[in-house]
């Protein structure tokens, strides 16, 4: 197969062109040629990256309609404008949007640079199974799709219009920031066409995914979504030096559609054969619970639930929560993210677990990809 058709192969794939057995033959070469693999995961971003610059360019387009609309109408005076030279006008009209595709493009090359020099898939053990949930039915319509229909008068209507809408993993996601940066597995979101997250209110928001590490199996997404509503601030830190054995955990995760709290201990500093970038929990999970956060009695994250062992009851995996900050060091290298800080201190010590648990649920979403 050569590139070109490579390149088709995975456009159609991406999006969900092929027939049944194309995608079956497809999935078995992602699973075999690791380089088709990571033109998949490299052109998913790329793709990301585009759609959101088309919306910025649109934007500004209909600014520039406005514009031009309110000048002909005689409500403002442009008349100054016409006495600029043509070049420097030019410039200063689209200099925002210039400075949007530089920032996109500055994404786009830092994100494939790190993953062509240190994307590797990873050998999955059959001991060791991924904590995402396989969806295989269709999902409820997502609330954001709303305010995209016109043209229809929902006062008249009892109920919101209900749109199906195909999902085919879910996951954990919790905020790292309170303006809508969230961490969870990169094994939950790198073969994303779209990603939507949930609260425990059922409120749903459009997300994307803002830096994938897949060798650490950590993603940073962010919510895009004008409902959103950031908050002041978050009541949990990210811990950055390592726990101790035995120390009590709990986590907070979506195995189902409601948030389900579990609680355990910390079994090892390592995880499966002696993985350091993981730490062993005796713990109750379940599929659902991969990128769920894992707190210990202060209120701190020590770690992101990732996996847990097929043939050991209770033995649990978690991504150590120092990585996030490493993830994060890359992603700052973005002008866009370069003044993101992650919480480094809780207001959570000294609480009940109940307590704890009020006031962190409102920050750990479901994750929704289709």
């Amino acid at each position: 197969m050569d590139d070109i058709k490579i390149l088709d192969a995975v456009e159609r794939y991406i999006r969900g062109e092929m027939s049944p057995d194309e995608r079956l033959y497809f999935e078995q070469l992602r699973k075999t040629d690791s380089e088709v693999d990571l033109l998949v995961v490299e052109h998913t971003l790329f793709l990301q990256q585009m759609n959101r610059f088309g919306e910025w360019k649109n934007f500004k387009q209909t600014l520039h309609e406005v514009h031009a609309d309110l000048a002909e109408q005689g409500k403002i005076n442009s008349g100054k404008l016409k006495r600029r030279p043509k070049v420097v006008y030019l410039w200063k009209k689209y200099r925002r949007v210039t400075a949007i595709a530089a920032s996109i493009a500055g994404i786009t090359t830092l994100s494939i640079l790190a993953l062509v020099n240190s994307l590797t898939p990873r050998i999955k053990d059959p001991k060791v199974q991924e904590l995402v949930h396989k969806v295989s039915v269709m999902d409820k319509k997502f609330d954001y799709l709303n305010s995209k229909i016109d043209k229809v008068d929902k006062a008249s209507l009892n109920t919101p219009p209900i749109i199906p809408t195909p999902v085919r993993y879910n996951g954990t996601g919790f905020l790292i920031d309170p303006k809508g940066l969230m961490i969870t597995n990169a094994h939950v979101v790198k073969n994303s066409r779209n990603i939507f997250v949930e609260n425990d209110k059922g409120d749903q928001f459009k997300a994307f995914v803002v830096r994938l590490d897949v060798p650490r199996d950590v993603a940073i997404i962010k919510i895009d979504d004008e409902r959103f509503k950031p908050f002041s601030s978050l009541p949990y830190a990210i811990r950055k030096a390592t726990s101790d054995i035995a120390e009590p955990v709990f986590t907070l995760g979506y195995p189902r559609d409601e948030i389900v709290y579990g609680e355990g201990y910390l079994s090892a500093r390592t995880g499966f054969n002696g993985d350091t970038l993981s730490c062993q929990i005796s713990i109750a999970a379940n599929p659902g619970n991969s990128g769920g956060p894992l707190f210990n009695h202060n209120g701190e994250v020590i770690g992101i639930l990732s996996a847990k062992e097929t043939e050991t009851e209770g033995a649990v995996f978690a991504v150590q929560s120092k990585y996030i900050f490493q993830v994060l060091d890359e992603l700052k290298k973005s002008p866009l993210y370069k003044n993101v800080k992650l919480p480094t201190k809780s207001t959570l010590g000294g609480l009940e677990n109940q307590q704890q648990v009020k006031k962190i649920q409102d920050f750990v979403f479901i994750v929704k990809v289709d």
